[in-house]
């Protein structure tokens, strides 16, 4: 078994509860939002008018809640640190091109939001290294051929 360690341990499990933190609590939110509608006032701005015509089209916005909730539940502990980080790549990308194509009033929440996921697979590639290991050709020692051999 290979060492997997976590590069910057003290700074990423800071870095790691926050932003379970911000999943969780953004991820009830949403659902929440996929349930009774987005809040927006009567003469909506651009960004509620996109939210209103998402709504409209019936995208899954209470299933990127659930999903996000269940990312930043599993970020709590240790042993699902590194899967919850690969399960919210895909959000915090989106929110980066979001906040940076079209929402720029939040640009001070989606910056930080895609800055803290990068940080995280930073300090925790070496987990994430066997997926880019290249095949192993032929039997290893300890493999199951072996233990199988006659």
């Amino acid at each position: 078994m290979e060492n997997r360690s976590v590069r910057l341990p003290r700074l990423a499990f800071v870095v790691r509860i926050v932003f379970a933190l911000f999943l969780f609590g953004t991820g009830i939110m949403t659902m929440g939002f996929g349930l009774n509608g987005y809040p927006v006032d009567q003469t909506p701005d651009e960004v509620g008018q996109f939210m209103i015509a998402l709504q409209a089209t019936g995208y899954l916005i209470f299933w990127v809640g659930l999903f996000k909730a269940i990312a930043g539940g599993l970020m709590f502990f240790p042993r699902t640190a590194p899967l919850a980080i690969l399960m919210s790549l895909p959000y915090a990308f989106n929110i980066l091109l979001y906040v940076t194509f079209f929402a720029h009033q939040y640009l001070a929440v989606g910056l930080p939001d895609f800055g803290a996921c990068a940080f995280l697979l930073y300090c925790y590639f070496d987990w994430y290294r066997p997926i880019f290991a290249a095949p192993t050709t032929g039997a290893t020692p300890g493999s199951w051929e072996d233990a199988n051999a006659v």
